[in-house]
Protein backbone atom coordinates (compact mmCIF):
# COMPACT_ATOMS: atom_id res chain seq x y z
CA UNK A 1 0.00 0.00 0.00
CA UNK A 2 2.92 2.58 0.83
CA UNK A 3 4.61 1.76 -2.27
CA UNK A 4 0.97 2.12 -4.39
CA UNK A 5 0.49 5.56 -2.52
CA UNK A 6 4.23 6.62 -3.49
CA UNK A 7 3.78 5.99 -6.79
CA UNK A 8 0.68 7.63 -7.14
CA UNK A 9 2.39 11.41 -5.54
CA UNK A 10 5.22 10.34 -8.18
CA UNK A 11 2.56 10.19 -10.82
CA UNK A 12 0.40 13.40 -9.39
CA UNK A 13 3.77 15.21 -9.00
CA UNK A 14 4.58 14.46 -12.89
CA UNK A 15 1.06 15.58 -13.72
CA UNK A 16 1.54 18.87 -12.01
CA UNK A 17 4.97 19.42 -12.93
CA UNK A 18 5.77 17.65 -16.43
CA UNK A 19 8.42 16.23 -17.53
CA UNK A 20 10.56 19.17 -18.14
CA UNK A 21 9.81 20.05 -14.31
CA UNK A 22 7.88 22.99 -15.38
CA UNK A 23 4.58 23.96 -14.65
CA UNK A 24 2.14 22.67 -17.18
CA UNK A 25 0.36 25.11 -19.15
CA UNK A 26 -3.35 23.83 -18.15
CA UNK A 27 -6.33 25.38 -19.15
CA UNK A 28 -4.53 28.71 -19.73
CA UNK A 29 -7.54 30.23 -21.79
CA UNK A 30 -10.04 29.33 -19.15
CA UNK A 31 -7.77 30.73 -16.23
CA UNK A 32 -7.28 33.66 -18.23
CA UNK A 33 -11.06 34.65 -18.65
CA UNK A 34 -11.95 33.88 -15.15
CA UNK A 35 -9.28 36.68 -13.66
CA UNK A 36 -10.48 39.32 -16.99
CA UNK A 37 -7.00 39.83 -18.08
CA UNK A 38 -4.05 38.26 -20.17
CA UNK A 39 -0.41 38.55 -17.97
CA UNK A 40 1.69 39.59 -20.60
CA UNK A 41 5.10 39.58 -20.22
CA UNK A 42 7.70 42.21 -21.52
CA UNK A 43 10.93 43.69 -22.18
CA UNK A 44 11.99 46.12 -19.18
CA UNK A 45 12.48 48.72 -21.82
CA UNK A 46 13.08 48.95 -25.36
CA UNK A 47 11.79 51.35 -27.65
CA UNK A 48 9.46 50.48 -30.01
CA UNK A 49 8.93 46.82 -28.72
CA UNK A 50 7.77 47.42 -25.66
CA UNK A 51 8.75 50.48 -23.22
CA UNK A 52 6.65 52.76 -20.69
CA UNK A 53 5.62 56.14 -22.12
CA UNK A 54 5.07 59.88 -20.47
CA UNK A 55 2.17 58.59 -18.77
CA UNK A 56 3.47 54.86 -17.89
CA UNK A 57 1.56 53.08 -20.55
CA UNK A 58 3.49 50.08 -22.13
CA UNK A 59 3.79 51.12 -25.72
CA UNK A 60 5.60 48.93 -28.45
CA UNK A 61 4.88 46.51 -31.05
CA UNK A 62 5.57 43.36 -28.46
CA UNK A 63 2.94 45.16 -25.91
CA UNK A 64 0.32 45.45 -28.53
CA UNK A 65 0.81 42.30 -29.39
CA UNK A 66 -0.95 41.25 -26.31
CA UNK A 67 -3.48 44.09 -26.71
CA UNK A 68 -4.27 41.73 -29.62
CA UNK A 69 -4.42 39.03 -27.67
CA UNK A 70 -6.67 40.56 -25.71
CA UNK A 71 -9.17 41.73 -28.05
CA UNK A 72 -9.85 38.46 -29.63
CA UNK A 73 -10.18 36.86 -26.77
CA UNK A 74 -12.45 39.56 -24.37
CA UNK A 75 -12.85 42.00 -27.66
CA UNK A 76 -11.29 44.00 -24.97
CA UNK A 77 -7.38 45.18 -25.90
CA UNK A 78 -7.51 47.16 -22.79
CA UNK A 79 -7.90 44.00 -20.78
CA UNK A 80 -4.58 43.15 -20.55
CA UNK A 81 -1.41 43.83 -17.37
CA UNK A 82 2.10 43.46 -18.21
CA UNK A 83 5.17 42.09 -16.35
CA UNK A 84 8.48 43.67 -17.72
CA UNK A 85 10.95 41.30 -17.25
CA UNK A 86 14.92 41.03 -18.44
CA UNK A 87 16.50 38.10 -20.58
CA UNK A 88 17.85 36.23 -17.60
CA UNK A 89 14.24 36.22 -16.17
CA UNK A 90 12.05 35.96 -18.48
CA UNK A 91 11.47 32.31 -19.43
CA UNK A 92 11.03 31.40 -15.84
CA UNK A 93 8.48 33.34 -15.64
CA UNK A 94 6.46 31.81 -18.24
CA UNK A 95 7.60 28.43 -16.83
CA UNK A 96 6.59 29.32 -13.35
CA UNK A 97 2.91 30.44 -14.60
CA UNK A 98 3.79 34.21 -13.69
CA UNK A 99 2.68 35.34 -16.82
CA UNK A 100 0.26 33.63 -19.97
CA UNK A 101 2.15 34.98 -22.54
CA UNK A 102 5.99 36.05 -23.41
CA UNK A 103 5.75 38.71 -25.61
CA UNK A 104 9.40 39.50 -25.51
CA UNK A 105 11.79 39.76 -28.98
CA UNK A 106 12.68 36.82 -27.94
CA UNK A 107 14.29 34.64 -30.88
CA UNK A 108 12.75 31.25 -31.65
CA UNK A 109 15.44 28.47 -31.70
CA UNK A 110 15.08 24.86 -31.39
CA UNK A 111 16.82 24.40 -27.84
CA UNK A 112 13.86 26.70 -26.56
CA UNK A 113 10.92 25.50 -28.88
CA UNK A 114 11.54 21.77 -27.70
CA UNK A 115 13.62 21.61 -24.16
CA UNK A 116 12.60 24.39 -22.32
CA UNK A 117 8.51 23.23 -21.49
CA UNK A 118 8.05 26.47 -23.85
CA UNK A 119 6.46 26.60 -27.25
CA UNK A 120 6.58 29.45 -29.95
CA UNK A 121 3.11 29.35 -31.53
CA UNK A 122 4.88 29.79 -35.36
CA UNK A 123 3.84 33.40 -35.68
CA UNK A 124 7.11 35.90 -36.18
CA UNK A 125 6.54 39.14 -34.86
CA UNK A 126 9.88 40.60 -36.34
CA UNK A 127 12.63 38.96 -38.79
CA UNK A 128 15.68 40.20 -37.25
CA UNK A 129 19.53 39.68 -37.03
CA UNK A 130 22.44 40.45 -34.99
CA UNK A 131 24.78 43.33 -35.56
CA UNK A 132 26.49 46.15 -34.14
CA UNK A 133 26.67 49.52 -33.28
CA UNK A 134 29.90 51.13 -32.91
CA UNK A 135 30.59 54.66 -32.45
CA UNK A 136 31.65 56.45 -35.69
CA UNK A 137 34.73 57.76 -33.49
CA UNK A 138 36.32 54.14 -34.04
CA UNK A 139 36.21 54.50 -37.88
CA UNK A 140 35.11 51.25 -38.59
CA UNK A 141 32.93 50.31 -41.76
CA UNK A 142 32.81 46.63 -41.00
CA UNK A 143 32.29 44.07 -38.43
CA UNK A 144 35.11 42.25 -39.81
CA UNK A 145 37.51 45.25 -38.72
CA UNK A 146 36.38 44.41 -35.05
CA UNK A 147 39.53 42.10 -34.45
CA UNK A 148 40.48 43.02 -30.86
CA UNK A 149 37.17 45.35 -30.10
CA UNK A 150 36.16 44.96 -26.60
CA UNK A 151 31.94 44.49 -26.85
CA UNK A 152 29.16 44.64 -24.75
CA UNK A 153 26.36 42.23 -24.76
CA UNK A 154 23.64 41.25 -23.11
CA UNK A 155 23.49 38.35 -20.96
CA UNK A 156 21.22 35.34 -21.37
CA UNK A 157 20.47 36.08 -25.03
CA UNK A 158 21.23 34.11 -28.07
CA UNK A 159 23.74 37.34 -29.12
CA UNK A 160 26.11 35.72 -26.90
CA UNK A 161 27.00 32.51 -28.92
CA UNK A 162 26.15 34.50 -32.47
CA UNK A 163 29.29 36.65 -31.51
CA UNK A 164 31.37 34.19 -30.40
CA UNK A 165 30.76 32.05 -33.55
CA UNK A 166 30.85 34.67 -35.84
CA UNK A 167 34.35 36.09 -34.70
CA UNK A 168 35.93 32.61 -34.26
CA UNK A 169 34.38 31.67 -37.53
CA UNK A 170 36.28 34.86 -38.96
CA UNK A 171 39.63 34.42 -37.07
CA UNK A 172 39.25 37.60 -34.85
CA UNK A 173 39.68 38.46 -31.21
CA UNK A 174 37.38 40.18 -29.27
CA UNK A 175 36.66 40.70 -24.90
CA UNK A 176 33.28 40.58 -23.70
CA UNK A 177 31.56 42.45 -20.85
CA UNK A 178 27.84 40.86 -19.93
CA UNK A 179 25.23 43.29 -18.68
CA UNK A 180 21.71 41.97 -17.19
CA UNK A 181 19.90 44.70 -19.39
CA UNK A 182 19.95 46.72 -22.58
CA UNK A 183 19.99 49.90 -21.07
CA UNK A 184 23.24 48.95 -18.90
CA UNK A 185 24.71 47.60 -22.33
CA UNK A 186 23.74 51.16 -24.06
CA UNK A 187 25.23 52.99 -21.89
CA UNK A 188 28.54 51.23 -21.44
CA UNK A 189 28.94 51.94 -25.18
CA UNK A 190 28.62 55.83 -24.48
CA UNK A 191 30.74 56.08 -21.66
CA UNK A 192 33.18 54.15 -23.97
CA UNK A 193 33.94 50.98 -21.41
CA UNK A 194 33.13 49.21 -24.80
CA UNK A 195 34.21 49.81 -28.36
CA UNK A 196 31.40 48.11 -29.85
CA UNK A 197 27.32 47.31 -28.46
CA UNK A 198 25.83 43.86 -30.24
CA UNK A 199 22.37 43.08 -30.33
CA UNK A 200 19.58 42.15 -32.65
CA UNK A 201 19.97 45.73 -35.14
CA UNK A 202 16.52 46.53 -34.12
CA UNK A 203 17.35 46.59 -30.48
CA UNK A 204 20.16 48.32 -31.63
CA UNK A 205 18.23 51.15 -33.34
CA UNK A 206 15.91 51.27 -30.30
CA UNK A 207 19.28 52.07 -27.76
CA UNK A 208 20.68 54.37 -30.62
CA UNK A 209 17.46 56.34 -30.12
CA UNK A 210 18.08 56.67 -26.57
CA UNK A 211 21.29 57.71 -26.19
CA UNK A 212 22.63 61.47 -26.20
CA UNK A 213 24.10 61.54 -29.41
CA UNK A 214 22.39 59.65 -31.98
CA UNK A 215 24.22 60.94 -34.95
CA UNK A 216 27.38 59.64 -33.45
CA UNK A 217 26.69 56.14 -33.71
CA UNK A 218 26.12 53.93 -36.39
CA UNK A 219 25.11 50.29 -37.11
CA UNK A 220 27.27 48.31 -39.16
CA UNK A 221 26.05 46.74 -42.16
CA UNK A 222 26.76 42.97 -41.51
CA UNK A 223 23.89 40.93 -40.27
CA UNK A 224 25.39 38.27 -38.62
CA UNK A 225 22.51 35.77 -37.64
CA UNK A 226 19.02 34.83 -38.38
CA UNK A 227 16.77 36.18 -35.52
CA UNK A 228 13.25 35.63 -36.16
CA UNK A 229 11.48 37.22 -32.49
CA UNK A 230 8.29 36.42 -31.32
CA UNK A 231 5.73 35.38 -28.49
CA UNK A 232 6.20 32.61 -26.63
CA UNK A 233 3.59 30.47 -24.66
CA UNK A 234 4.08 27.15 -22.26
CA UNK A 235 4.15 23.86 -23.78
CA UNK A 236 1.30 21.57 -23.47
CA UNK A 237 -1.96 23.34 -24.07
CA UNK A 238 -2.71 23.50 -27.88
CA UNK A 239 -6.06 25.80 -27.17
CA UNK A 240 -4.20 28.86 -25.93
CA UNK A 241 -1.00 28.03 -28.39
CA UNK A 242 -3.54 28.26 -31.54
CA UNK A 243 -5.48 31.58 -30.08
CA UNK A 244 -1.98 33.47 -29.80
CA UNK A 245 -0.55 31.82 -33.25
CA UNK A 246 -3.74 32.98 -35.30
CA UNK A 247 -4.14 36.24 -34.08
CA UNK A 248 -0.51 37.33 -35.32
CA UNK A 249 -2.22 35.67 -38.63
CA UNK A 250 -5.18 37.49 -38.39
CA UNK A 251 -3.37 41.07 -37.97
CA UNK A 252 -1.47 39.75 -41.28
CA UNK A 253 -4.26 38.37 -43.69
CA UNK A 254 -5.95 42.07 -42.49
CA UNK A 255 -3.60 43.95 -43.61
CA UNK A 256 -2.87 42.20 -46.75
CA UNK A 257 -6.86 42.31 -47.50
CA UNK A 258 -6.54 45.80 -47.47
CA UNK A 259 -8.66 45.59 -43.87
CA UNK A 260 -7.55 48.92 -41.15
CA UNK A 261 -8.72 49.96 -37.53
CA UNK A 262 -10.58 52.61 -40.20
CA UNK A 263 -12.16 50.73 -42.05
CA UNK A 264 -12.78 47.42 -40.63
CA UNK A 265 -16.29 47.54 -39.57
CA UNK A 266 -17.74 48.62 -42.91
CA UNK A 267 -16.20 45.87 -44.46
CA UNK A 268 -17.43 43.03 -41.69
CA UNK A 269 -20.80 45.00 -43.23
CA UNK A 270 -20.29 45.11 -46.84
CA UNK A 271 -17.38 43.31 -48.26
CA UNK A 272 -18.00 41.16 -51.38
CA UNK A 273 -14.67 39.66 -51.06
CA UNK A 274 -15.02 36.09 -49.63
CA UNK A 275 -11.37 35.46 -47.74
CA UNK A 276 -12.50 39.00 -45.93
CA UNK A 277 -16.00 37.83 -45.04
CA UNK A 278 -14.24 34.92 -43.75
CA UNK A 279 -11.86 36.83 -42.14
CA UNK A 280 -14.23 39.19 -40.17
CA UNK A 281 -17.03 36.52 -39.37
CA UNK A 282 -19.36 38.08 -41.70
CA UNK A 283 -19.05 34.38 -43.50
CA UNK A 284 -19.01 31.30 -41.60
CA UNK A 285 -18.11 30.57 -37.58
CA UNK A 286 -14.83 30.14 -37.31
CA UNK A 287 -13.95 31.83 -34.14
CA UNK A 288 -15.75 28.69 -32.35
CA UNK A 289 -12.78 26.91 -33.14
CA UNK A 290 -10.25 29.15 -31.13
CA UNK A 291 -13.34 29.81 -28.40
CA UNK A 292 -13.65 33.15 -29.21
CA UNK A 293 -16.70 34.96 -31.08
CA UNK A 294 -16.96 35.26 -34.90
CA UNK A 295 -16.11 38.91 -34.50
CA UNK A 296 -12.73 38.86 -32.85
CA UNK A 297 -10.77 39.49 -35.74
CA UNK A 298 -12.84 42.67 -35.91
CA UNK A 299 -12.05 43.64 -32.45
CA UNK A 300 -8.22 43.13 -32.92
CA UNK A 301 -8.18 45.34 -35.88
CA UNK A 302 -10.15 47.98 -34.77
CA UNK A 303 -8.91 48.18 -31.32
CA UNK A 304 -4.93 47.87 -32.02
CA UNK A 305 -4.73 47.68 -35.53
CA UNK A 306 -3.56 45.36 -39.19
CA UNK A 307 0.28 44.68 -38.46
CA UNK A 308 1.61 47.04 -41.45
CA UNK A 309 -0.34 50.00 -38.84
CA UNK A 310 1.26 48.18 -35.70
CA UNK A 311 4.47 47.98 -37.48
CA UNK A 312 4.32 51.67 -38.57
CA UNK A 313 3.44 53.59 -35.15
CA UNK A 314 5.80 51.57 -32.97
CA UNK A 315 8.98 51.03 -35.42
CA UNK A 316 8.56 53.02 -38.68
CA UNK A 317 9.37 56.10 -40.93
CA UNK A 318 7.62 58.12 -38.45
CA UNK A 319 8.91 57.03 -35.15
CA UNK A 320 12.45 57.46 -33.81
CA UNK A 321 13.46 54.28 -35.00
CA UNK A 322 13.02 55.18 -38.26
CA UNK A 323 13.01 51.29 -39.41
CA UNK A 324 12.55 49.92 -43.11
CA UNK A 325 10.08 47.28 -43.61
CA UNK A 326 12.62 45.08 -44.74
CA UNK A 327 11.42 41.33 -44.20
CA UNK A 328 8.81 42.40 -42.29
CA UNK A 329 7.10 43.57 -45.74
CA UNK A 330 4.22 41.60 -46.40
CA UNK A 331 5.02 38.60 -49.06
CA UNK A 332 3.45 40.41 -51.87
CA UNK A 333 5.72 43.59 -51.44
CA UNK A 334 9.30 42.37 -51.15
CA UNK A 335 9.22 41.46 -47.81
CA UNK A 336 8.69 37.44 -46.21
CA UNK A 337 5.78 37.69 -43.98
CA UNK A 338 3.11 35.68 -44.98
CA UNK A 339 0.10 34.05 -43.18
CA UNK A 340 -2.45 31.20 -43.65
CA UNK A 341 -6.13 32.15 -44.27
CA UNK A 342 -8.55 32.24 -41.72
CA UNK A 343 -11.24 29.40 -43.02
Amino acid sequence: MKMLKSTLAIVTAATVLGVSGFAQAGATLDAVQKKGFVQCGVSDGLPGFSVPDSTGKIVGIDADYCRAVAAAVFGDATKVKFSQLNAKERFTALQSGEIDILSRNTTMTSSRDAGMGLKFPGFITYYDGIGFLANNKLGVKSAKELDGATICIQAGTTTELNVSDYFRANGLKYTPITFDTSDESAKSLESGRCDVLTSDKSQLFAQRSKLAAPKDYVVLPETISKEPLGPVVRNGDDEWLAIVRWVGYAMLNAEEAGVTSQNVEAEAKSTKNPDVARLLGADGEYGKDLKVKKDWVVQIVKQVGNYGEVFEKNLGKSTPLEIDRGLNALWNAGGIQYAPPVR
